[in-house]
């Protein structure tokens, strides 16, 4: 059963982190009013300034989220094993 909790917390953390990339996306667009900077399109010009502003952003951002998760799978790890004791 731990490793099911394990698998929960993988997927729960890659459901997070793709939460989180659309989050900062949708602000990055709605602040700025231009497309966020990844690389991926070369017809959209971006100043070093702001591509760096981004990175900074979503880096961040996922260390929280990865941070978040972890400790909630801690916690559900604990919390199985405390009614594995009781049981």
């Amino acid at each position: 059963m731990n490793i099911l909790i394990k698998l929960l917390g993988t997927g729960v953390s890659l459901l997070a982190g793709f939460a989180g990339t659309k989050l900062v996306d949708t602000m990055w667009e709605k602040s700025t009013g231009n497309k966020p900077p990844k690389g991926q399109e070369d017809d959209v010009p971006t100043t070093l300034h702001s591509a760096l502003t981004f990175a900074l952003i979503s880096a961040s951002v996922s260390a929280i989220i990865q941070v978040l998760a972890n400790r909630g799978t801690q916690r559900a790890i604990t919390r199985f094993a405390k009614t594995q004791d009781i049981v």
